[in-house]
């Protein structure tokens, strides 16, 4: 097999022998390094000397009902000392990750840029709550240093997804392949999408029931509220219509908040000759 031109190495070390426990993150050919720490290891943490440098951060919480991220976003030049900070004061979050570089290039004004930056995403994204909306306003980058800290923000949303931060994700604007377009018509609704590697798309203009029937999950219940918030969707004709695409957790999840009903979405999706989800993955794996 002809190896991709994107493909790439991580190299994830753990010093506590624990996996779910402190991870230190480093990328072939890149000088960032990340730091993913959970709030309970953090009081002993904090003495490796990543905490000591200037980064960006992110502590990452769960809404009780959604399970949608809480998201808090940061920089400091001591990033141990602002952590002990949040540590004492703020309750909401379970693990925090943060960003930093092994030689002297990356300084508080890129982690300024950088901080304004993610702010920024994660609010085009909707996929998290933010506990706060605005950053830091950049100090204005010569046209080298603009470049260096977006080559530095690439890699890093690169690797968020591989320690559980999918939040910064845009989603695709469509499929590799049109035949893989899905849709549901029902209820005086369509809706169309189709299947991801993590998760289910639905895309712009799609329609959704507005009535939630009692056999509505709370959490599909309380996303299609935080989706009216967002403005993610909106009123339009009797019915809720989809104001970009949106990357939904599964493909019953997408059907659910589609049809403010309990669904099977392998079963609910179906293409243009009528095949449900499920009958077209049973007929790919034979």
């Amino acid at each position: 097999m002809t190896p991709n031109e994107n493909a790439f190495t991580i190299y994830i070390f753990v010093p506590e022998g624990e996996s779910d426990g402190l991870r230190i993150v480093d990328k072939s050919n890149w000088t960032g390094r990340g730091v993913v720490c959970p709030r309970a290891t953090f009081p002993d943490a904090k003495q490796r000397e990543e905490f000591s440098r200037t980064g960006v951060y992110i502590l990452v919480g769960s809404d009780e009902e959604s399970g949608e991220p809480i998201l808090y976003i940061g920089e400091a030049d001591d990033v141990g000392q602002r952590l002990k900070h949040h540590y004492a004061n703020k309750d909401f979050w379970e693990w925090v990750t943060f960003f930093t570089a092994q030689d002297s290039n990356f300084n508080k004004t890129h982690a300024k840029y950088l901080e304004s930056k993610l702010i920024a995403l994660a609010k085009e994204t909707k996929r998290a709550t933010l506990e706060n909306d605005k950053g830091s306003q950049p100090f204005k980058l010569s046209e080298r240093e603009t470049a260096y800290a977006n080559t530095f923000l690439q890699e890093m949303l690169r690797i968020f997804p591989l320690v559980g931060l999918t939040a910064f994700e845009k989603p695709q604007s469509k499929p590799n392949d049109k035949k893989k377009i899905l849709r549901i018509e029902a209820k005086g609704i369509v809706a169309t999408g189709f299947e991801t590697p993590g998760g289910f798309v639905v895309r712009k203009g799609s329609q959704a029931v507005m009535g939630e029937t009692p056999s509505l999950q709370r959490y599909v219940s309380s996303k299609r509220s935080k989706l009216l918030g967002q403005g993610v969707l909106v009123e339009d004709d009797g019915r809720y219509v989809f104001t970009q695409n949106y990357d939904l957790s599964s493909p019953s999840q997408a059907a659910g908040v589609v049809l403010a009903a309990a669904s099977n979405g392998r079963d609910a999706w179906k293409d243009h000759q009528g095949r449900s989800l499920k009958e077209i993955q049973e007929a790919v794996n034979g």
